[in-house]
């Protein structure tokens, strides 16, 4: 319903329109390059007309009076003979000859040149379109699938490409067909061409209501596709639940609902196109036998000289075949147009301000932090809040710990922190400065997140790791792995760091992608250092080796701790009890067990809890 709202706005929307004529920037820097295949391809529509003037002039018609009715296709066919009009035939013959030659130089230029243009402006687009995506914020993401922004990537903009190579210029040379073509053809007879003319604003008013409703169809065969390619990227992404819940019938089921749609509605704009075309078809043949016959009429008469005839017939069928075309062209065009509007739509979003170029950091953090009576709610669910009113500080080298049931507001702290998302009310700081005073780059690579689910790239070991410090060397790498508890299982492969490890690092334990993950972390060297519980879903031996591998890590930095399990955060300078997003309790362990509040029930359920799992029974 949300899809549909959006596309009737856009239909309707000046502003979408403008925003969709926003494609040509990326021509600009092509400009002289592409006023050139614009010339190129006028030419080439101008030489058309001539070499079809020209086999016009090949066969004469010469009617006289007696053509009418059923004798009248017979007559015309007996009466062909060369003529002399533009010289002998053979003078007629080379210069067809040589036109032909000139023409397929120049279709070339230009089919080269716009082809050159159109490469570069998409890559140009390709390039803006990635670069914006991947500096939206946060809630831009919580808001769309993954698999419509990669169709807007792939398909759509290959879809723009094909309209600027191919459709944009065949509706340009269609165009000067007709109307030079009609110029032409008012030279020779203006009573002959009005009667040919009579039919174009049935063509027109017929091109106008079709071109609507593919351009519908379109837009609803675009987010079909875009659909099953979000299915495919679930199912692929997902692939360990569809095999672990056996449902590969359920998915296989759900993907052909959805490219039977796209059946659908392909088929539904194949019926109107024939429709279309069979109409085009019946109608151009049609006034092209009254042209014809009104031709030869005005021949017998002395109206139109007897060399005419011929050429006029050629033209129109030129003309009429591209009014025809024209037709085609305008249908693509319109459904072309809102696949440019989705992209150029996303293009003028405001994204984070993130700095795509390599940056030295201008004002090192120590790692002090503040919240300062932080209140937060997510853009979506404005009636819900997340955090009340939240106060806390974290000195420079301090491990704080946030404890709390589900949906208490412990990972939204940690997304503060990184500046995914702005408080609704209160402040943070860094260092005793407004976080607002960095950038956000500048925060961002002076933090490191290690999260309870890692996803590796696909790629090898060595590029996992180095995604903390691109530019690192295989030394650092190595000693980043050692520190992370990781150089022996990773020297245990063949390929060692050169593994790859698969989908999401999919070829790797729990336990495995927990120590690359955290090998990266040490790599990065941040400041500030946010866990989400790393060791809370590994076995024994996995959680001391990781747990060994952080402990090294969070000496001498700020770190933030989510804790599921309390028997991890003994040690922690602080720790924040919170509940229902606020602040209950704070305190170290001992205090906490000490006062006897919420912090000693939740660790009293969860030594319950440990104990039952271990039970021998």
């Amino acid at each position: 319903m949300e899809k549909d709202k959006k596309s009737e706005k856009k239909k309707v929307s000046k502003e979408s329109f403008r925003r969709a004529l926003g494609v040509f920037r990326y021509l600009k820097p092509h400009a002289f390059l592409f006023s050139i295949g614009l010339l190129l391809l006028v030419i080439s529509g101008l030489l058309v007309i001539v070499i079809t003037a020209l086999l016009g002039q090949l066969v004469n018609p010469q009617a006289g009076s007696e053509i009418a009715g059923g004798a009248m296709t017979q007559t015309i066919i007996d009466s062909l003979q060369f003529s002399e009009g533009f010289g002998t035939s053979g003078q007629v013959l080379t210069a067809l000859v040589g036109l032909l030659i000139i023409q397929g130089i120049f279709s070339f230029f230009r089919v080269y040149i716009f082809s050159y243009v159109t490469e570069n402006a998409m890559l140009a687009l390709r390039r803006d379109a990635f670069s914006t995506i991947i500096r939206m914020p946060m809630q831009f993401f919580n808001e769309r699938r993954v698999g419509d922004l990669s169709s807007r990537l792939s398909s759509d903009i290959t879809t723009i490409q094909e309209t600027l190579t191919v459709t944009m210029a065949e509706f340009i040379r269609q165009t000067v067909i007709i109307v030079v073509g009609v110029g032409w053809l008012v030279s020779y007879s203006y009573k002959l061409t009005l009667v040919m003319l009579l039919s174009l604003p049935v063509i027109i008013i017929v091109m106008v209501l079709f071109g609507r409703f593919i351009r519908k169809l379109g837009k609803n065969t675009q987010d079909k596709v875009a659909e099953s390619s979000v299915i495919v990227n679930e199912s692929l992404t997902g692939i360990v639940n569809v095999k672990s819940f056996a449902n590969e019938f359920y998915e296989t089921t759900r993907f052909a609902k959805s490219i039977f749609s796209i059946k659908d509605i392909a088929m539904k704009s194949a019926v109107w196109r024939g429709m279309f075309g069979t109409f085009i078809i019946i109608f151009l043949f049609g006034a092209l036998g009254l042209v014809m016959g009104v031709g030869a009429h005005l021949q017998s008469t002395g109206e139109l000289p007897g060399d005419v005839l011929g050429k006029f017939i050629f033209i129109t069928g030129l003309v009429a075949g591209s009014i025809g075309g024209l037709a085609s062209q305008m249908g693509t065009l319109q459904r072309s147009i809102g696949v440019i509007e989705s992209v150029m739509e996303i293009l003028s979003f405001k994204t984070e301000e993130i700095s795509l170029d390599q940056q030295q950091i201008k004002h090192p953090l120590k790692g002090d932090i503040t919240f300062s009576n932080v209140s937060f709610h997510y853009e979506s669910r404005p009636d819900v809040p997340v955090l009340r009113d939240v106060s806390f500080t974290a000195q420079s080298g301090q491990q704080v710990a946030l404890v709390g049931s589900s949906g208490s507001g412990k990972s939204t702290i940690a997304a503060l922190l990184q500046q995914f998302y702005l408080p609704i009310e209160g402040k943070i700081q860094f260092d005793h400065r407004p976080a607002s005073d960095y950038s956000l780059t500048e925060l961002r690579s002076q933090m490191a997140f290690v999260p309870q689910e890692v996803i590796l790239f696909g790629g090898t070991i060595r590029e996992n790791i180095a995604y903390g410090k691109p530019d690192a060397t295989e030394e650092e790498i190595m000693q980043a792995a050692s520190q992370a508890n990781a150089l022996q299982f990773i020297q245990s492969f063949p390929e060692g760091l050169g593994t790859i490890v698969g989908e999401r690092g999919i070829q790797l334990s729990g336990g495995q992608r927990q120590r690359i993950a955290i090998a990266r972390a040490v790599l990065r060297n941040p400041t500030i250092l946010i866990l989400d519980e790393a060791t809370s879903s590994l076995d024994s031996e996995s959680e001391r080796q990781v747990q060994d591998a952080l402990d090294k890590l969070m000496k001498g930095r700020t770190s933030i701790v989510i804790a599921h399990r309390l028997s991890t955060i003994r040690n922690a300078d602080k720790i924040l009890v919170l509940e229902k997003g606020m602040i209950r309790e704070e305190g170290n362990h001992e205090t906490l067990i000490a006062r006897g509040g919420l912090y000693k029930r939740l660790s009293e359920l969860q030594f319950e809890k440990d104990t039952e799992y271990n039970s021998p029974n």
